[in-house]
């Protein structure tokens, strides 16, 4: 069954909140790029495996041998992710001779993630 057409009229009529509150709430919305870069970081968080790899940087700091120990997965596929997740300023590298070290980029990454753990695990 299709969907009743409604005129402007009949549509105002049915509404509950007043044009400044509405107003309000545009004036208060994000722009196109910034909700474009918010999708691409939600769609990065979007990886199961990439979770697994944020979580163990969210204990510490590791090397990509150790994130492919902890992970079971190749040197190659750990540091495509690395990258991706670089890429975002998820994570950020450091370099120890030729040793690179991987980190969360900065706090608010984990905070994500731990509002995130306990939102699922609210009953």
């Amino acid at each position: 069954m299709e969907p009743e057409l409604r005129n402007e009229e009949d549509w105002n009529n049915d509404c509950h909140q007043p044009r400044e509150v509405l107003d309000g709430i545009k004036n208060k919305l994000v722009d196109l790029q910034t909700a474009a870069d918010m999708a691409e970081i939600f769609k990065a968080l979007g990886d199961p495996t990439r979770i697994r790899l944020i979580y163990a940087l969210i204990e510490r700091e590791l090397c990509v041998h150790d994130l492919c120990v902890l992970l079971d997965m190749g040197q190659s596929a750990v540091s495509h992710q690395l990258r991706y997740l670089r890429n975002l300023r998820i994570v950020k590298r450091r370099k120890v001779g030729k040793t690179v070290f991987y980190s969360l980029d900065d706090t608010h990454v984990e905070q994500i993630f731990l509002q995130t753990h306990q939102h699922i695990t609210h009953q």
